[in-house]
């Protein structure tokens, strides 16, 4: 027996990696040859992955959200003959859970947090060398001291789940800062207690975290992007709408049998492409 790497391959137009959003198989399973092992995703399409050896599956490249690029190792196969790689190679230890880093979340609080009673944290911690030591240490005020902060701070520690008896104050007679909070979560904290925050925010939003997969991310990704670089204005106006409206209706009645029928939006996107063409500096962007 042997052992055969199936390595990502280059799937074309320039792409230099792509994300695992299915697993097809899974360790131990039997793979026929041309049997789709993944789904990957590019910036433009989902592109199945066939197999083609047959074998039995000993590892995959990666979990459910992963960022793989072309060349690196999507799945190892146990296969009969010689294979591709050295048998005596070790298989490397996957922790997909690990793996997984999707770049954006939905929410970001789970609510499995608020049924799992955390273990208590010290109430200093050493500090990080890359960032303050407010970020990264505990503060716990004496029985009956009020934290010093603004009525916005408090508003924002609250949304936040933010406890401010645990926040170190860096304003005056040391009252909290928004800097302060910022610091503080920095530093991966939000209560005195590990996960004493995370449980009340979650009771009180009932949020559970989410990770962005396949095209749902590269959607967010998008929006992102357009927010940093597309200016970004509301205009409101009200407009009579009575003739176009009759417009859509008559031709819905005309042409609704053999062609799909009209609503508002394309006629709108319409008005908004000579609308553009006619002031070109709305059609702006910011190049960094």
């Amino acid at each position: 027996m042997g052992i055969h790497v199936i390595k990502m391959p280059d799937l074309g137009e320039g792409i230099a990696e792509v994300e695992v959003v299915a697993w097809r198989v899974q360790p131990g399973d039997e793979v026929a040859e041309d049997q789709v092992l993944a789904d990957v995703m590019t910036d433009k399409a989902t592109v199945e992955i066939p197999s083609p050896v047959q074998g039995t599956v000993l590892a995959l490249g990666g979990a459910v959200g992963a960022s793989l690029p072309v060349g690196a190792e999507l799945i190892r196969l146990e296969v009969e003959g010689a294979g591709n790689s050295r048998a005596d190679k070790p298989v490397p230890a996957r922790q997909p859970a690990a793996e997984a880093k999707p770049q954006a979340v939905i929410a970001t609080v789970s609510t499995e947090i608020a049924a799992k009673p955390g273990p208590a944290a010290p109430a200093a911690a050493k500090a990080s060398p890359t960032r303050p030591a407010m970020a990264s240490a505990s503060v716990l005020r004496p029985a009956g001291e009020k934290p010093l902060a603004s009525p916005a701070v408090r508003q924002r520690a609250w949304d936040l789940g933010i406890e401010l008896q645990y926040v170190a104050g860096s304003g005056p007679a040391g009252r909290i800062t928004h800097a302060d909070l910022d610091a503080h979560m920095a530093g991966g904290q939000r209560g005195g207690h590990a996960g004493a925050a995370d449980r009340r925010y979650a009771e009180l939003r009932g949020e559970q975290a989410m990770p962005l997969i396949g095209l749902r991310r590269k959607i967010a990704e998008r929006m992102q992007e357009a927010k940093r670089h597309i200016p970004h204005f509301t205009y409101v106006e009200e407009v009579d709408m009575t003739e176009l409206d009759a417009l859509r209706t008559q031709l819905n009645d005309r042409y609704g049998d053999e062609r799909p029928r009209l609503t508002l939006l394309p006629l709108l996107m319409r008005a908004i492409v000579l609308s553009v063409h006619k002031f070109p500096e709305v059609n702006a962007r910011f190049d960094d």
